[in-house]
């Protein structure tokens, strides 16, 4: 407490000194506090299920026909529990929109057809009630529902009473038997209902037919490399015994928490690497400070020492000043990290740009028990890394030279200037690999805007409708309807065009279709050609300015009935038919012994459909008139803004079918913001922390450099006596800073060489080591240490001879 005390005293007498260090501290413990409240809550805080670490995502996939992920059959993940032994439990799920009618007004929900042991997988139990017994996944079970926790307490107003009462679910009626707990983790926080798959035993016997997504739980001790391996040879076995449906197929097995944060994770282990940076270079500043204050006090240290302090003593008294400065500066980062913690969370993104759930953790990123510990654990560490050199080179005084009247220390350890000047370069080198990093990701976000996307997003609203099956059971109805509200929304005034479409651009849904060549010979057993697919209605590529490139685009002639038709877009064109025109030929979506075939009537231009950085996949689009969909978006190109016309585009739709409703309402412009967002946000985090980085690291070389004027003083000042010029002061304290400013230029570079293809994944047409990039911010870099270093020259060349002269 009496070292506390005095090191309080010091501060209050140094004011100055103390608050350019505090701040200094502030900013680099500010930034990294703020940085973890992210990583922690999105990749550290675990799911709220029992053993979560155990819970693991599986894809089955097909790498031989660029499939790289893909659901599962039933009749395989029924395999896969009868033969796995890694799996303490298997189970399975889908997403379901559910149109929930009856009392109040009709709303769509967002739902889960699940397996009857899905929450014993998850280790979650209802808070009212019960879950699934294993006999109601069955076809021809009662139907039964569970509720969210939010749907109980919006929609019927948390009624105890609750249970045993009906539910109508896209006009079908569900018997309500529990309420799931609130809090539940990404997707499952989506869903607002839960019932049975119900699924018939021809069904459940179906290795082709892929719709499930599996999550298991492995056994204790049972490591992720494991259970891929015997997933692997258990997949081999099936290719085997099924070659016509698993031919090629493979699995991936992927954490629980990887699978819904992997997008992000490498972004934010970047930034806070480079956060890290940030704070090296403010720990190499405080250092340099507490170098200058200790050769202030020397004679100070060498009477203590004269009168008996120990080295111990002494180095303890002036770490104790460092760690005083570390708590004020961790007091200050920590309210610069609530406000910077309001801006991260509002750049992180909301939703994968892919999968389009949620990213999890976004809404409870704050600071919380582990922020605050991670703060304190910061402050202990920058006091050692800024005070432990400087207080030990400066606890061993030389007495004899030190407390001579008039003298000065001898210029040797620390004290000759030499640790300072590693300081300086390690900051400048930081500074640059910083700076580097943040340039190549500056380029890779412009090179990814300038893509073009094959569709203008501009003025484009995007709005989902899913009906019934019960009351839109044949295609001529859903037809009907669709058709209908088509002439309703064109009607509007605004509107430019409309048109329906089974998969939008960038929304995270898509579909693929198995098919075959009519005249090309027959493929092997089990082996399949794959394209993506879509039904649009006519119109669409004119309403999302797709442009045709050969023959036609739908129209309404193409209806049941009618010859069945397909468009193809341009990289299927060119890679089913490189030297010759499509039009004209026809595909089989059928089997050789029942073929189903359908004439390319025309092709389109390229679309990215999965985002900006993905390469256009071979798409096959069919007419919505000949195979309509229950689920269909709505898209409308406007004549201004498009959200303005939200309401009356949901009164045609409520006019033709007062129990419809709408949902996934959003504009085109809004599904790009969302495709770009990860890169965005890695992109505006890394500029920021680099441009603190630069003014740290300008900082720094100022302070060493005006420090090494204020102690040559004296020998400016007999350089000036003896005939120097202005100009070569200027010039000797100028080269003196930038031979430090080159040295870290070099390091920077050597550095920024290897830890830039750490990042290499998070660009895009840009390389790792992009010349342009490793030229220009060094000269950048240098520019700004050349000021740093000509303010103090420029001050230096002012001296008075005659008062340098009389110095001390």
């Amino acid at each position: 407490m009496n070292d506390l005390r005095y090191a309080f005293r010091q501060l209050l007498k140094n004011p100055g000194f103390a608050a350019v260090a505090v701040l200094t501290l502030a900013l680099g413990i500010g930034a990294n506090t703020a940085m973890f409240s992210v990583v922690n809550a999105v990749l550290l805080r675990p799911f709220p299920f029992k053993n979560p670490d155990r819970l693991v995502w599986i894809w089955e996939n097909n790498l031989s026909k660029n499939v790289p992920i893909n659901p599962a059959s039933p009749a395989n993940l029924m395999d896969w529990r009868n033969q796995s032994r890694v799996f303490e439990s298997l189970s399975a799920w889908n997403g379901e929109s559910f149109n929930l009618t009856g009392e109040g007004e009709p709303e769509r929900i967002l739902g889960a057809k699940v397996f009857a042991n899905f929450f014993e997988v998850l280790g979650v139990q209802p808070i009212l009630g019960r879950t699934f017994l294993a006999d109601e996944d069955r076809a021809g079970a009662n139907p039964v529902a569970l509720l969210s926790y939010g749907l109980w307490q919006r929609r019927f107003g948390g009624d105890t009473n609750i249970l045993g009462k009906s539910l109508t679910l896209h006009g079908q009626s569900f018997t309500v038997i529990g309420i799931m707990p609130a809090g539940q983790a990404v997707p499952f926080n989506l869903f607002e209902v839960w019932v049975p798959f119900a699924l018939d035993a021809s069904r459940m016997s179906r290795h082709g037919d892929r719709f499930l997504r599996p999550i298991g739980r492995l056994k204790p001790g049972v490591t992720i490399k494991q259970a891929q391996a015997e997933m692997d040879t258990i997949t081999r076995r099936l290719e085997n015994l099924y070659p016509q449906d698993n031919t090629g197929a493979g699995v991936s097995i992927i954490p629980l928490k990887e699978m819904f944060a992997g997008e992000i994770r490498p972004a934010l282990l970047v930034l806070l690497g480079a956060v890290g940076f940030v704070l090296l270079i403010a720990c190499a500043n405080v250092a340099n400070l507490m170098l200058a204050r200790a050769a202030a006090r020397q004679k100070e240290i060498a009477v203590r020492a004269a009168l008996g302090a120990s080295r111990l003593r002494l180095t303890r008294q002036l770490l104790t000043e460092t760690l005083l400065l570390s708590g004020l500066g961790a007091a200050g980062g920590l309210a610069l990290a609530f406000y910077g913690i309001q801006v991260m969370a509002a750049l992180v993104p909301a939703v994968s740009s892919l999968y389009k759930v949620p990213v999890p953790g976004v809404d409870e990123i704050g600071i919380d028990g582990a922020v605050l510990a991670f703060t304190i654990a910061l402050a202990f560490v920058t006091a050692l890394l800024s005070g432990l050199a400087p207080a030990l080179g400066s606890s061993r005084p030389d007495l004899n030279d030190t407390l001579k009247e008039g003298g000065r220390s001898a210029a040797t350890g620390f004290r000759s200037g030499r640790f300072r000047n590693l300081l300086v370069v390690s900051e400048v080198a930081l500074a640059l690999m910083l700076l580097i990093g943040a340039g190549l990701m500056l380029q890779s976000f412009q090179r990814l805007r300038e893509v073009r996307l094959g569709f203008n997003p501009r003025n484009v609203l995007a709005i989902t409708l899913s009906l019934p099956e019960g009351k839109y059971p044949k295609d001529e109805q859903r037809i009907d309807f669709f058709q209908q509200l088509l002439q309703r929304v064109e009607a509007v005034p605004g509107v430019k065009s409309a048109a329906v479409a089974k998969y939008v651009p960038l929304s995270g849904h898509w579909g693929t279709g198995q098919f075959s060549i009519e005249g090309r010979p027959p493929l092997a057993a089990g082996d399949f050609l794959v394209a993506d697919v879509d039904g649009v209605s006519p119109g669409y590529f004119q309403t999302m300015e797709i442009p045709v490139r050969q023959g036609r685009g739908f129209t309404d002639a193409d209806r049941l009935k009618a010859p069945q038709v397909v468009i193809l877009n341009e990289t299927m064109a060119r890679r089913f038919w490189p030297n010759e025109n499509p039009i004209g030929k026809r595909l089989n979506f059928g089997d050789f012994n029942k073929p189903d075939f359908w004439e390319i009537v025309g092709v389109v231009g390229d679309v990215k459909h999965f985002g900006f950085d993905t390469e256009a996949h071979p798409q096959i689009y069919f007419s919505h008139l000949q195979a309509s969909d229950q689920w269909m978006s709505l898209v409308v190109r406007t004549a201004a803004d498009p959200l303005a016309l939200v309401g009356a585009v949901r009164n045609e739709v409520f006019a033709i079918d007062k129990a419809q409703p709408v949902f996934d309402v959003q504009t085109l412009e809004q599904l790009v913001s969302q495709s770009i967002a990860p890169r965005r946000f890695a992109m505006l985090l890394l500029e920021i922390f680099s441009t603190l980085a630069l003014l740290l690291a300008a900082v720094g070389v100022y302070g060493v450099i005006s420090y090494s004027v204020s102690r040559r003083t004296q020998e400016i000042g007999v350089r000036m006596a003896l005939g120097a010029q202005t100009t070569d002061v200027t010039k000797l304290v100028v080269r003196q800073g930038m031979r430090l400013a080159l040295a870290g230029l070099v390091t920077g570079l050597t550095g920024a060489f290897a830890l830039t293809r750490v990042m290499a994944g998070l660009l895009y047409g840009v390389s790792a080591t992009d010349p342009l990039t490793f030229a220009a911010v060094p000269v950048f870099l240098f520019a700004v240490a050349l000021f740093a270093c000509w303010l103090p020259a420029r001050r230096a060349a002012k001296i008075d001879p005659m008062e340098a002269l009389r110095y001390e």
